[in-house]
């Protein structure tokens, strides 16, 4: 989310802020919705991974479509014509497509089978789950059932005394690792209405249950469970990305009106953002950054803020005594005073 104000922006609303909200209380504030896709990628220089933007699309809200005089589109339903985009501009590529609880929905499940893409997101522990239908002889009439009997809740699987619990070791948040308790299984998730999305399941608790049971799908249902829990947590490196470029690339600074305007600014900073890391890996493809030390605390990786330091150093250098050099003997200013104000205005 984008927060902007301004009564000419047409296409501004009021949306959830997941940043002033909480489980207790829920803000909107007034901005502009992205959705906005990015690859994840790992880089030599941090363990962390980061997540490189490439497509970026405005939602609006049921008002303002309204009063655009268009359709309104959900994020599910743009999703689904971007998955469409992505297979047809990637044929024969493995796509894993992860997302938040908004991505949670049959039909974009359901596409997404059809494209052959992976969709991964939470889901609701009251899910209606069901068994797949059986298959009828030539005596029964009537409309083929689409799904068998129906299966417990999550929440009920969850304390279930009779569930299967396994303990193991996977890639957690801040780059570490965290051991977690897991069951699965595989199921039809359907609701009237929609076709039956077949998904795996995954539980999630915490051994010492300092954490909240939480449940994940796949529609991939040969996925194994701790492949899918460390695919979600790869998510998180995308809510990185929005930070930084609010901090050092002018995010939610723009001071344009127009549609076209806005519409081209706030994407080329989400790209800005993967054009910084690809140039550093192409300056430094082994990682080794030359990292500026301070006395309190010895700095072993490279943020994003080195990284912009040093790509624009390596860039604006080449601006640097396009003329004649003076004579030998003539300095106006020392090569070390030239390397402090360059690295003064890098950083």
């Amino acid at each position: 989310m984008e927060r902007r104000w301004g009564p000419r922006i047409r296409k501004r609303g009021h949306w959830r802020d997941s940043l002033a909200s909480s489980k207790q209380v829920n803000v909107s504030s007034s901005g502009l919705r992205w959705l906005v896709f990015a690859l994840v990628v790992n880089v030599p220089w941090t363990p962390y991974a980061l997540a490189l933007p490439f497509l970026s699309v405005l939602l609006t809200t049921p008002k303002v479509s309204a009063q655009l005089g268009r359709s309104h589109k959900t994020v599910a339903r743009v999703t689904g014509q971007v998955v469409i985009w992505l297979r047809r501009t990637l044929p024969g590529r493995a796509i894993q497509l992860v997302g938040d609880g908004a991505y949670a929905v049959i039909t974009l499940g359901v596409q997404c089978q059809r494209q052959q893409v992976t969709l991964l997101a939470p889901l609701r522990l009251d899910a209606r789950l069901f068994e797949p239908p059986l298959r009828r002889d030539g005596t029964h009439r009537g409309r083929p059932p689409v799904v068998g009997a129906r299966l417990p809740n999550l929440a009920q699987v969850a304390v279930a005394p009779t569930t299967r619990w396994h303990r193991s070791l996977v890639p957690w948040y801040g780059g570490t690792h965290q051991v977690v308790d897991w069951t699965t299984g595989t199921a039809l998730w359907y609701t009237t209405g929609t076709p039956p999305l077949a998904i795996r399941w995954v539980l999630v608790r915490d051994p010492h249950g300092a954490r909240p049971t939480r449940a994940f799908f796949a529609t991939d249902t040969a996925h194994g469970a701790p492949d899918m829990i460390a695919a979600f947590v790869n998510r998180w490196p995308l809510e990185v990305t929005f930070e930084e470029a609010r901090a050092h690339l002018g995010l939610e600074t723009q001071r344009q009106w127009s549609d076209r305007a806005i519409e081209r600014t706030t994407p080329a900073l989400l790209g800005l953002f993967s054009l910084v890391v690809l140039l550093a890996h192409a300056f430094y493809p082994t990682g080794d950054l030359p990292l500026p030390q301070v006395a309190w605390y010895p700095k072993t990786h490279a943020t994003f803020h080195d990284v912009l330091a040093l790509v624009r150093r390596r860039l604006w250098q080449q601006f640097i005594y396009q003329t004649d050099a003076p004579p030998a003997d003539l300095r106006f200013i020392s090569p070390l005073q030239v390397e402090h104000l360059l690295s003064a205005a890098c950083y």
